[in-house]
């Protein structure tokens, strides 16, 4: 069996949308006021627990604008890897290697999923509250930016998840990457 790993930057008050400002918010933007250190390589320690990673659409779109173009190790991984895309439009999946549109109920396909294998969840984070819902999540790894937004979607909009535990926590450049998992 594998496990459902949420990825996501957050600012001090939890906020974790809009951390590059592409949806015009008055408060995004927020992860690159410290440079581009933070996404640079594998701040979030997953490259080795990703079989396939799991975007909703507009996550998906941003990525597959920047992605395809790079040529780090920790890109090659984010290339190669199988990617599971939630939409109701479509995408273009010959804009970013090995991905696909989920059919159906994302939900579904990713709870299938982690029967088999690791999924990584990065962003996306209407669908990262529903995984939450679901109680599929099994670990979630998070890149702390030092700043407070002040307004914004959080990760944990319902409060604290229940049943899970902090289990490390390393500073990586002006960032700290905490890492909460499920209660066994």
């Amino acid at each position: 069996m594998g496990a459902i790993i949420v990825v996501s930057f957050v600012t001090l008050d939890g906020v974790a949308s809009d951390p590059a400002g592409l949806e015009g918010t008055s408060y995004g933007g927020w992860a690159f006021k410290f440079g581009q250190g933070p996404v640079s390589d594998d701040k979030f320690r997953v490259a080795d627990r990703t079989d396939v990673q799991l975007y909703g659409r507009r996550t998906w779109e941003a990525f597959a604008r920047l992605w395809p173009s790079r040529d780090s190790d920790f890109a090659k991984v984010m290339n190669a890897t199988p990617k599971g895309v939630a939409t109701r439009t479509g995408i273009d999946a010959s804009a970013w290697s090995n991905s696909e549109a989920i059919e159906g109920d994302a939900i579904a396909w990713a709870a299938a999923e982690r029967a088999r294998r690791n999924v990584v969840v990065i962003g996306s984070l209407s669908l990262v509250h529903a995984l939450a819902a679901a109680d599929l999540v099994d670990e979630y790894r998070l890149l702390t930016f030092p700043t407070v937004a002040g307004t914004g979607d959080r990760l944990f909009a319902e409060g604290k998840p229940a049943d899970f535990r902090f289990t490390s926590a390393e500073l990586t450049d002006v960032t700290t990457l905490t890492v909460l998992q499920r209660a066994v």
